[in-house]
């Protein structure tokens, strides 16, 4: 039986392959998880729509991510931290505190998308990059001071 998958399945097929299973793969494991659809004419046409409308998503998904990178890009936000007489900071300056600091100035990013090359373990100005998107990457400047 020839099956059109509609999502990659392991050691199977991927998205948009047109492969042969057995009816009772088909049956009993495929079409429930709704992974496939028999290769008619009329799911053919619905996979190219629904491939079609993802296309579309991804694409909003990538402006909408460009866009907040301009937006963010070059812009600097603050974060007190305790540091000793050396300028040496108690600690390190985390995603997270970064995190806050951009929702502060109404940029919400998550923490996990901060990148940050190496720990700031002390006062002063660095360039961290903020991946929006697999194929957006943001920089943002971090002001340390003292707090």
């Amino acid at each position: 039986m020839e099956v059109i998958l509609f999502d990659d399945v392991k050691d199977l097929g991927r998205q948009g392959d047109v492969v042969k299973v057995a009816p009772g793969y088909f049956r009993n494991f495929l079409s429930p998880k709704g992974l496939a659809a028999e290769a008619t004419p009329a799911n053919r046409h619905r996979f190219e729509k629904m491939k079609k409308k993802q296309q579309e998503l991804a694409a909003a998904r990538l402006a909408d991510a460009q866009a907040l990178a301009k937006k963010i890009e070059g812009i600097t936000v603050t974060v007190k931290a305790k540091a000793g007489e050396t300028e040496r900071l108690f600690g390190s300056v985390t995603q997270h505190d970064i995190a806050e600091a951009l929702a502060a100035a109404g940029y919400h990013v998550d923490k996990r998308h901060i990148i940050l090359e190496e720990h700031i373990k002390q006062l002063g100005l660095f360039t961290v990059g903020v991946q929006i998107h697999p194929q957006v990457e943001g920089k943002i400047r971090v002001l340390v001071e003292r707090a």
